[in-house]
């Protein structure tokens, strides 16, 4: 009894931080399993983890806090939200085992009524245990792991009564896949990705169908099963990258799995599973009166996949028209009088569109995706003939009977019915050129092939892939860098190949396939594509990410152009490159009631069926023998496409030349760019009503001084130089973080665009040298253990400026350090170890806290040193001064165990400042706050050409930046600001762009620190609720609580009040029983002695 009103004292404290603050608990205990409310159940158990499972454990340590918000006296294996441990029951081998394991704990457990409480049970099915190494392994396999599934369910049915069990599908922890499946080895990382996400749609379809042969195991009123129609699966940016996510970016991935798993468990829609900032705010969803109990599939039916209608199989043959199919008189010498009947060799190379994953695959065989049907491939499959399956091979064979080159049947780019289709599943730019070395190389080698005499069609498709990833890395994935690969391969087949033509098929318009995907009716399984192509699918309508996504695809589309048009592939008669670009625009086909035709699709609504293909190897060939300048362009999958036919006037493959076409050549050069200026597009330039009193309201306009403290990067040294002479010369004025030359217009730094909120900002530097240096105290070559006394030069000189009121004025100090501790490690290790390193950062920051009020400290990041290594120069600067400057980093050669070791301690230091600033020490005074703001700590150095390093970084030394790099790192710095606590971008873009600075918004008007950047507490109202909802943050381990407006102690001293008077008026209680208990028992004595 004390225990319940100690809880009860507790919640009744947290009540306005509840994630749903109406709970609607049942008036009387159910009685069937349609009717069970989350408050309902008394007991939560699991099966399916193993000792590996820390992420999902964490999850679930989550859920199972949350649960307890509706049922206080929940019973959990991870009803402690410090134990993450797995129990040692799941370290069973099988569910079945696992499941009566839970059974008996359940029904030994004394706290739980066996026969009269609700009990929850989630089953975990790993897609890591389904590991078929062939295809032909998979109806064995798949039916030996819903076997499990299903003597786990019904030893459950037969065990337990008034129980609800959701199975779950379960990617499995990172690397668990080709770990459990190490045939998988072999398999390149678009294949693997591929394959992971079918198989995981393949089981979760056959769980599907299990569910509905044992109709959901409910033929009794007290127990039921229910299968979540979408699997839980890793971050999809670790997916993309292969890479494990940060320690903040994993704590934001499990809130989104926990609140996936109870959006998933409500009866509610799952509609009400929205995310709001860009996916940075999860709504967590509530019971509402209308839908208050946990989903059946009696209270809310599901789709069922075996309900799809069937695709339609169109006829995928084609006539072939033309009546003159004859090959020149002679073999021409020139590319540009090339008949179709000249070509004796075709070959292709480009992603799974071109291998030919999943053309002839059935609706609803959706594993058969895998399967690489190359015979079917539209630019190079030769199967069977033109009648019965159009493809360029097969339109060509009309021509020349004896063409070659062509793939068919089925299999990967190296079995021996791949031969020239070289096209890899899954594959990006980048992998391309490695596919022309390998087609070259078989050309070369193949005895059907006279390599130089022979006339070479070969296809090019390639980019959708980089596409579908760039929002993940908007640096690997960019325009410059998808053209440079294109480029690299296009060069290389110029230079090694004679006689060819190259179709260079234009990347097409990839946004119309999100249509697929927006209409549910359609049934796609869209959750499988936002694996495959999440930064397609994901965006929303009408957002900024979506209009990115527009960007890059017609970015793409326009430099091949570019490419094309400059000329350099046309530098002899036997060879060029023409641009085919019928992709450029896509028509979405349609039914006749105007939705999307699925039947266009494979199986996955992502690939393309052989309708699809047959079309496109008509508009590729028609496109062949259109005149450039009036190609098609516009692909309408609905309408009949004609095949055309050369004619007298018009023999030739259409090349430039036979078309009197004229390139318009490169384009212009670009003008030098005349300053580093930015341009600003601000509105909302309103400081605060009031002065703050609190950091966590302060907006840009409340800043009225800035400071900066470090090396040589803030105290601007080598930023203009020309020559060595003024490359000890410090520019203080175009400073990244406290200069303040001229106008933001021509000199970006912070105190710039901070002067466009407050014109009357002070401290900045100007000019060159000290004079006027304002409170900017770096010093060059400053080590860590210098900065305490920069700190104590700031103070004085703040104090000691009339024009500073030293109590009243907000202020901001940048900090960056530890550049000159890594470049002179070797040479000390001791003083310069990562724990000195953090040692000295908290001396200077523990100062500022005590001494200087109403002040925000930025500590950026210290970025990743190694990549100074990279930046080369043939010049005196660059070799002998950048060797002097960071002896310890560009003297050892590449992968020595000194190099590694100066990697190795960079991490640390990047450790060891995080975990002193998020540790909360300087947590304690509502007007100081320091963030740690992390854009360098990924570093990138653009490129300009192959490996070569742009250089126009870098000063004359290639150690010390230029005013160009100041400029980007002034932008990253204030976006960083602007940006919530754990989801700022930790990677540097430096591109050239006059409007890269964001503005604050209406919704979040403040600089970013970390107690503002948690969730606004939810809002709630008398009214009756439909669709209660609250706001969650990632968290890094319970679930998130709102900031007070109130000053810190005071919740605390609430709290211990508010739990001692619990403890007190049950200690009333208590001695008010015992008393009374005594007192009976008194009497009870006195009565028996009088009859005796």
């Amino acid at each position: 009894m004390l225990q319940q009103l100690l809880l009860v004292s507790l919640l009744g404290f947290t009540t306005a931080g509840l994630p749903c603050t109406q709970i609607f608990p049942s008036q009387q205990p159910p009685a069937t399993a349609d009717k069970v409310r989350p408050s309902d159940v008394a007991a939560l158990s699991y099966i399916g983890l193993d000792e590996h499972s820390t992420e999902l454990s964490t999850v679930l340590s989550k859920l199972t806090e949350l649960l307890t918000v509706f049922s206080p006296g929940l019973i959990s294996p991870l009803a402690d939200e410090n134990n993450i441990n797995v129990p040692q029951y799941l370290h069973q081998s099988t569910l079945t085992e696992q499941a009566n394991q839970v059974s008996l704990s359940l029904t030994s457990n004394q706290d739980i009524d066996v026969n009269g409480d609700w009990k929850l049970v989630l089953v975990f099915v790993r897609v890591d245990q389904f590991c078929p190494c062939e295809q032909q392994q998979v109806p064995f396999l798949l039916r030996r792991v819903v076997e499990d599934v299903d003597d786990a369910l019904k030893l459950l049915h037969s065990q337990l009564k008034r129980t609800i069990v959701s199975v779950v599908l379960w990617d499995g922890e990172q690397d668990s896949f080709p770990r459990k499946c190490p045939c998988v080895g072999t398999n390149t990382e678009g294949e693997l990705r591929l394959q992971k996400a079918l198989l995981c749609q393949v089981l979760q379809e056959s769980l599907d169908d299990l569910m509905v042969q044992k109709r959901w195991y409910s033929d009794r009123d007290d127990f039921t099963v229910a299968l979540q129609d979408a699997p839980f699966t890793r971050d999809l940016s670790s997916v993309v990258t292969g890479k494990p996510l940060s320690e903040s970016k994993l704590s934001k991935h499990t809130d989104e799995l926990m609140v996936q798993l109870w959006t998933k468990l409500l009866q509610s829609s799952a509609e009400q599973h929205k995310n709001e900032d860009n996916g940075n705010i999860f709504t967590l969803p509530c019971p509402t009166e209308d839908q208050p109990f946990l989903r059946t599939e009696r209270n809310s039916p599901s789709y069922h996949h075996s309900v799809a209608s069937p695709l339609d199989q169109a006829f995928t043959g084609t006539e072939m028209p033309c009546e003159d199919l004859s090959p020149s008189s002679s073999t021409p010498t020139s590319v540009h009088e090339l008949r179709p009947g000249d070509i004796k060799v075709v070959a292709a190379v480009g992603d799974s569109l071109t291998a030919g994953n999943g053309i002839a695959s059935s609706p609803n065989n959706i594993l058969d995706v895998l399967r690489q049907y190359r015979g079917l491939s539209w630019s190079v499959g030769g199967d069977e003939n033109l009648t019965t399956v159009t493809t360029l091979p097969n339109i060509l064979k009309h021509f020349n009977h004896n063409v070659t080159g062509y793939s068919v049947g089925i299999g990967k780019q190296d079995t021996p019915g791949a031969f020239l289709n070289q096209a890899v599943a899954g594959a990006k730019s980048r992998n391309v050129p490695l596919q022309v070395q390998t087609l070259v190389t078989r050309m070369k080698n193949d005895s059907r092939i006279n390599f130089e005499s022979d006339w070479k069609l070969i296809t090019v498709f390639i980019g959708g892939n980089d596409i579908c990833d760039h929002c993940s890395n908007s640096l690997l994935f960019s325009v410059q860098n998808y053209v440079q690969n294109v480029r690299e391969s296009l060069d290389y087949l110029h230079k090694e190949v004679p006689r060819a033509l190259v179709n260079l098929v234009e990347v097409l318009h990839i946004t119309p396939l999100r249509e697929m995907h927006l209409d549910k009716s359609l049934k796609c399984p869209t959750w499988l594509v936002n694996i495959l192509c999440p930064c397609v699918i994901m965006p929303k309508s009408n957002s900024d990410a979506l209009q990115v996504l527009e960007n890059i695809n017609r970015g793409y589309q326009h430099e091949l152009h570019e490419i094309v048009e400059s000329g350099r592939y046309d530098t002899r008669p036997d060879f060029t490159v023409v641009i085919q670009p019928f992709f450029r625009e896509i028509i979405v086909p349609r039914l006749p009631d105007g939705r999307p035709d699925r039947s266009f699709f494979s199986a996955d609504c992502f690939h393309l069926s052989q309708k699809s293909q047959t079309l496109m190897a008509r508009s590729l060939w028609n496109n062949m023998l259109e005149p450039l300048g009036n190609k098609t362009s516009k692909q309408e999958f609905n309408s009949s496409i004609e095949l055309k036919c050369p004619t007298k006037d018009s023999p030739f493959i259409r090349t430039y030349n036979n078309s009197n076409y004229i390139y318009s050549g490169p384009s212009p050069t670009t003008a030098p760019i005349p300053n580093w200026g930015s341009d600003f597009s601000c509105k909302n330039f309103a400081p605060s009503d009031t002065q703050p009193t609190s950091v966590h309201k302060l907006r840009p306009s409340d800043i009225q001084v800035v400071a900066a403290l470090g090396d040589s990067i803030t105290a601007g040294t080598g930023a203009k130089s020309k020559n060595l002479l003024e490359l000890n010369r410090e520019y203080k004025g175009v400073s990244w973080s406290i200069g303040a030359d001229q106008a933001l217009e021509t000199v970006t730094t912070l105190p710039n665009i901070l002067k466009k909120f407050n014109p009357l900002l002070k401290g900045f530097s100007k000019g060159q040298g000290s004079w006027q240096k304002g409170f900017n105290m770096a010093v060059a070559g400053a080590k860590t253990l210098e900065l305490p006394a920069q700190v104590q030069a700031l103070i004085r000189a703040m104090k000691g400026n009339k024009d500073v009121d030293f109590k009243k004025d907000w202020k901001l100090v940048t900090v960056l350090i530890g550049a000159n501790d890594l470049c002179n490690y070797c040479l000390d290790q001791n003083n310069l170890s990562p724990k000195n390193y953090s040692h000295n950062l908290m001396l200077s920051l523990d100062m500022l806290y005590k001494e200087v009020p109403r002040l925000l400290v930025n500590v950026v990041d210290i970025m990743q040193i190694s990549v100074l290594k990279t930046v080369k120069k043939n010049t005196l600067g660059c070799s002998l001064l950048q060797r002097t400057s960071c002896p310890c980093v560009i003297n050892p050669t590449e992968n020595p165990p000194e190099f590694e070791q100066i990697k190795q301690i960079n991490h640390k230091y990047q450790v060891e400042m995080e975990n002193l600033i998020s540790g909360g020490r300087y947590d304690g005074k509502e007007d100081f706050a320091v963030v740690l703001q992390p854009f360098l700590h990924n570093s990138f150095i653009p490129h300009i050409g192959v490996g070569e390093v742009d250089t126009s970084f870098f000063s004359v030394d290639c150690f010390h930046i230029s005013e160009r790099a100041h400029a980007e790192m002034a932008v990253a710095l204030w976006n960083n600001m602007l940006e919530p606590v754990g989801r700022k971008q930790a990677y540097n873009n430096f591109t050239y762009d006059r409007s890269k600075i964001h503005c604050p918004s209406q919704v979040s008007p403040f600089i970013f620190t970390k107690i503002n950047s948690l969730p606004a507490p939810p809002v709630t109202t008398t009214a009756p609720a439909t669709d209660s909802t609250t706001s969650i943050l990632p968290s890094s381990g319970t679930l998130p609580r709102c900031p007070s407006s109130l000053p810190v102690w005071v919740p605390v001293v609430v709290g211990i009040v508010s739990f001692l008077a619990g403890i007190t008026i049950s200690w009333l209680i208590l001695s008010c029983l015992r008393r009374r208990k005594s007192k009976e028992e008194a009497d009870r004595v006195e009565m028996r002695g009088t009859g005796f």
